[in-house]
C-alpha cells in the first residue's frame, strides 16, 4: 500500500531563504527527472504523472503557440497577461476559502477555449488541503504537496456532476497533476499539463470571494 503523502500545510519557515529552497534545488539536479527517490511527490505520483510534470515547460510552450496562432485576440491577450504575472510566495498562506473558478483550455482540437466562471472551494480533510470544483458539469477534486515557497504540486481526479469524486490513482484517464501558484492577494492559478481529453494544457483560474 502506498503511504499517505504528507499534506501541504501553511507554514512560515525560520530557516534562511537559501536553505528553505535547497529541497527544490536538489530535485532539479536529479538526472532525467525532477523527482528524487523517496520524496513525497515520488511516493505519491504515478509514473505517468511524473512524466507530465517533467514535460510541463515544453507542453505549455507548445500549447501557448497553438493558442496564440488560432485564438481570439482578446483571449490571447488575457492568457499572455496571466503568464506574465510573477508567482508570489505561497508557503505560510492560508489558501482555504470559497472561490470563483474557470477553466481555460489551450491547444489540441481547439486552439483556445475560455469557459464561464463556476464555484470552487479549498478546505481540509485527512490528507490536508483539498481543492474541489463544486458546480458545472465537469468537476474535480484533489490535494497539494508543497514543492517550493512559490509552487505547490496538485494531484487529483476529474468527474462528472452526477458521479462521486474519484480517488487519485484509481483510473488513469481521470487523474490530474499540475502546479498551483499564487498570482495576487486573492488570486491563484492551477496549471494542468497534458489533460487526457480535449486540449494540451488546462488552466484553472481561481479568485477568492
Amino acid at each position: 500500500m502506498t503511504p499517505l503523502p504528507k499534506p501541504f500545510q501553511p507554514r512560515t519557515s525560520r530557516l534562511p531563504r537559501s536553505l528553505r529552497l535547497l529541497p527544490a534545488m536538489v530535485l532539479l539536479l536529479v538526472s532525467g527527472s525532477a523527482f528524487a527517490e523517496g520524496t513525497m511527490a515520488a511516493r505519491t505520483l504515478t509514473k505517468t504523472d511524473k512524466g507530465r510534470l517533467d514535460r510541463y515547460e515544453a507542453t505549455r510552450a507548445e500549447a501557448l503557440k497553438e493558442a496564440r496562432a488560432g485564438g481570439g485576440q482578446g483571449d490571447v491577450s488575457m492568457i499572455d497577461a496571466m503568464f506574465a504575472i510573477q508567482p508570489q510566495p505561497i508557503l505560510g498562506v492560508d489558501i482555504r476559502g470559497s472561490y470563483n473558478c474557470r477553466t481555460i483550455k489551450l491547444g489540441g482540437g481547439l486552439p483556445l477555449t475560455v469557459y464561464d466562471w463556476f464555484a470552487c472551494r479549498i478546505d481540509e480533510d485527512d490528507l490536508g488541503y483539498r481543492l474541489v470544483k463544486t458546480s458545472g458539469s465537469q468537476r474535480l477534486s484533489g490535494h497539494f504537496i508543497d514543492e517550493s515557497d512559490k509552487r505547490l504540486i496538485y494531484y487529483g481526479a476529474d468527474h462528472f456532476a452526477n458521479e462521486k469524486p474519484r480517488r487519485y490513482g484509481a483510473k488513469a484517464d481521470n487523474d490530474q497533476v499540475g502546479y498551483f501558484y499564487k498570482t495576487g492577494p486573492k488570486s491563484y492559478r492551477l496549471d494542468l499539463p497534458e489533460p487526457k481529453f480535449e486540449s494540451k494544457f488546462d488552466i484553472i483560474e481561481l479568485k477568492k470571494r
